[in-house]
């Protein structure tokens, strides 16, 4: 089925039943994954999805539905009992299409997105990948502390269209690929450790070779052996740039206007003021090849534009969709975020390591709880001693806590190393002065 027709096709019904405005999205989905577990397969999935959402303005009144059924003679009943229950509710004021205006401007650019080779790859080259995983891994040195290791490859194909009665017509496809290990060791006093290593991108050759992901995704899970409680101190906190996209996720919640227009943002009324040290410096970019956020045009329609958020800890930008902006006052942006494109530091993680001499490099955070209202936040987290400018002993069982904005203002220096499977590619941060608690 052509989705851009049906998108139209359901538009033009949704004026036809009484709507004076609608906005239709239809997509369409393959997902396949294959997961492996010690020597054989555990489980081979293919999944075929499809669908359609319509967001309706009748009478200034607004609703927001969606099916799965595309028959024609189901999307008729389907638009008039829509057009029906949209008449029924409060009006809202604010509940409009976005202006046409802003659905100009967009760029004239091939993102690659794409892969053409996705209908290549075959059950036995994602058989063949997750084996290869695991035999890497029970290489390593010390693979026979391995209890188990769980390994998978994963690939999408998706379409969509999207399709506003004011004007705006648009359609995007996109392909990615992920291998991925979990291994699981044992320790000698019982526990059971566990390590992920993963890699992927829009085009199959962004994967690594599946052997450097067994070895990597073992060696981390070896190295947890021995971990104990650190002790309580204040000290550098050294984020893994794998890890980091926790606390990089916890800042940018509060950014959006639902929640600065809601008073559940700890950076409402910050616009233009100093949140952070002058090296956080970063800005939202939806035009990078390849890029796991990257886009032409956001959920609404609007034309994808890069945009500073921070600028020498100073914030530029809120994360603005039309609804919001329109209550806010505030030019809609655009409501999710893209790509992040951090202004990296000249240092590599050792070379951080190297410099800060003593602290705690964390490459994961465990549980714990981030408010995004207060900016308080406690973690859990776990990683290594760096002593001596180096990787010493495991720790784990350990909690960071404060605030968010005391946090970003101690962050003392920043990576060359943008984790490169994530929309968000954090590079390590070197954080001063972060209270631990253990023993």
């Amino acid at each position: 089925m052509d989705l851009l027709e049906i998108t139209r096709r359901a538009a033009a019904l949704a004026r036809a039943r009484g709507a004076g405005d609608a906005a239709v999205g239809a997509y369409r989905a393959r997902h396949v994954e294959l997961a492996w577990r010690d020597g054989k397969v555990e489980k081979v999935s293919e999944a075929t999805t499809r669908g359609l959402g319509l967001d309706l303005y009748v009478d200034g009144r607004y609703a927001s539905v969606s099916t799965s059924d595309l028959r024609p003679e189901a999307l008729e009943r389907f638009v008039e009992d829509a057009v029906a229950l949209a008449r029924t509710l409060a009006a809202d004021p604010h509940r409009r299409l976005p202006e046409p205006e802003l659905y100009r401007g967009q760029a004239r650019v091939d993102l690659e997105l794409d892969d053409p080779g996705y209908a290549d790859l075959s059950a036995t080259d994602r058989r063949r990948a997750a084996e290869a995983i695991e035999a890497a891994a029970r290489a390593v040195p010390g693979a026979g502390a391995i209890l188990s290791i769980t390994t998978s490859a994963s690939d999408t194909r998706s379409e969509s269209a999207l399709v506003h009665t004011n004007g705006f017509e648009g359609t995007r496809s996109g392909t990615d690929f992920w291998i991925g290990a979990e291994v699981t060791v044992l320790d000698p006093d019982g526990r059971r450790p566990e390590e992920y290593a993963a890699s992927g991108g829009r085009f199959r050759a962004a994967m690594e070779p599946p052997e450097a992901i067994g070895r990597r995704a073992a060696e981390r899970a070896i190295a947890r052996i021995g971990s104990r409680k650190g002790e309580s101190a204040v000290m550098p906190m050294i984020v893994d740039a794998r890890a980091a996209g926790r606390l990089v996720g916890a800042l940018f919640g509060p950014l959006a206007a639902a929640a600065i227009q809601q008073k559940r943002s700890f950076l409402d009324g910050k616009l233009g003021a100093a949140v952070g040290s002058a090296r956080l410096d970063l800005r939202d970019d939806p035009l990078v090849p390849r890029g796991l956020g990257s886009r032409l045009y956001d959920g609404e329609g609007l034309a994808a534009r890069p945009f500073p958020v921070f600028e020498q800890g100073v914030l530029r930008s809120y994360y603005v969709d039309t609804y919001y902006g329109r209550k806010l006052g505030m030019r809609p942006t655009t409501a999710r975020s893209s790509n992040l494109a951090w202004k990296l530091g000249e240092r590599s993680q050792p070379e951080l390591m190297a410099a800060v001499g003593e602290g705690v490099l964390v490459t994961g955070f465990l549980g714990g709880n981030s408010n995004g209202t207060t900016g308080d936040f406690s973690l859990g987290v776990r990683g290594f001693r760096v002593r001596g400018g180096r990787v010493a002993e495991p720790v784990g069982e350990m909690n960071v806590s404060g605030n968010h904005l005391e946090l970003w203002n101690t962050l003392a220096a920043i990576g060359n190393d943008p984790y490169p499977y994530s929309a968000m590619r954090t590079p390590t941060l070197v954080f001063d002065g972060v209270q631990f608690a253990g023993t």
